[in-house]
């Protein structure tokens, strides 16, 4: 089991995620995002999109997961990008993130 998307199952079931590209923008815009999750298969110019907005407004930006996935496991269809509106949340998800990282 996916640790990563099953803590966000758990966010979203604890309503701290915003999903879908306008509702992730409006987090981010709002400053109420902790992180950024993109999906891996996200097309070009969403990637790009919020690589821009994430560093300007100086939010963690990941790229996990395909799109299918991601919405899956907050309980919904496809989602090429969330944003995760818990600090708490946000910091364990970023451990979990860095670790994969690491060992990729």
């Amino acid at each position: 089991m996916d640790r990563i998307l099953s803590m966000l199952g758990l966010a979203e079931k604890a309503g701290k995620i915003a999903s879908g590209e306008f509702s992730t923008e409006k987090a981010v815009k709002s400053r109420q995002a902790c992180m950024v999750i993109v999906a891996e298969d996200a097309s070009l110019n969403t990637r790009k999109m919020f690589q821009n907005m994430c560093s300007y407004y100086q939010v963690p930006l990941y790229f996990y997961a395909d799109k299918e996935r991601l919405g899956h496991s907050i309980g919904k269809q496809y989602r090429a990008s969330l944003a995760v509106v818990d600090e708490g949340f946000s910091k364990s998800l970023e451990s979990k993130l860095k670790m994969l990282e690491k060992t990729e």
